[in-house]
């Protein structure tokens, strides 16, 4: 399971010119799910994004987590982060969960993160999405489950 992780003052995304989710202050959370992830993997995933200390305290150091800040989390599907581009210019999205099985992965993580008391808003899966953002700082992380360390 991989995801990318941005602080922002503010994220929404929309459907069909449709807002179907929006966040003040938080995180926006795009997540891919790979063949072969596991209940096991969205938990790691979801503890390192909760306690990932990447706000600022007040002498402006990242020190705060989501969960510190009162903020939001807004989770966008996004297959796409599993591309292969190793074999020509066209990526291959093969390690990708086929869709059924990555959309439950994705309702777990989201059901996950809001048994946790956090305020959770997420995109529709499988729809063309337009994601609007503002990152603050800016601010950009990068995890994969198989190489972060549970907390």
């Amino acid at each position: 399971m991989k995801a990318v992780v941005q602080r922002v003052s503010k994220a929404s995304v929309h459907v069909d010119g449709n807002t179907v989710g929006s966040i003040g202050t938080g995180l926006l959370v795009l997540l891919g799910v790979a063949k072969g992830d596991e209940r096991k993997d969205l938990e790691t995933l979801a503890e390192k994004i909760i306690h990932l200390r990447i706000f600022e305290d007040d002498q402006r150091k990242m020190n705060r987590s989501v969960l510190d800040v009162g903020g939001g989390i807004l989770v966008v599907s996004q297959f796409t982060l599993l591309a292969d581009t190793a074999g020509g210019r066209r990526p291959s999205f093969f390690d990708a969960m086929p869709p059924d099985a990555a959309s439950i992965m994705v309702s777990e993580f989201v059901a996950y993160l809001k048994a946790r008391g956090l305020s959770v808003e997420q995109g529709v899966f499988g729809a063309m999405m337009d994601v609007d953002l503002v990152n603050a700082g800016p601010v950009t992380i990068i995890l994969d489950s198989t190489s972060v360390r549970r907390t």
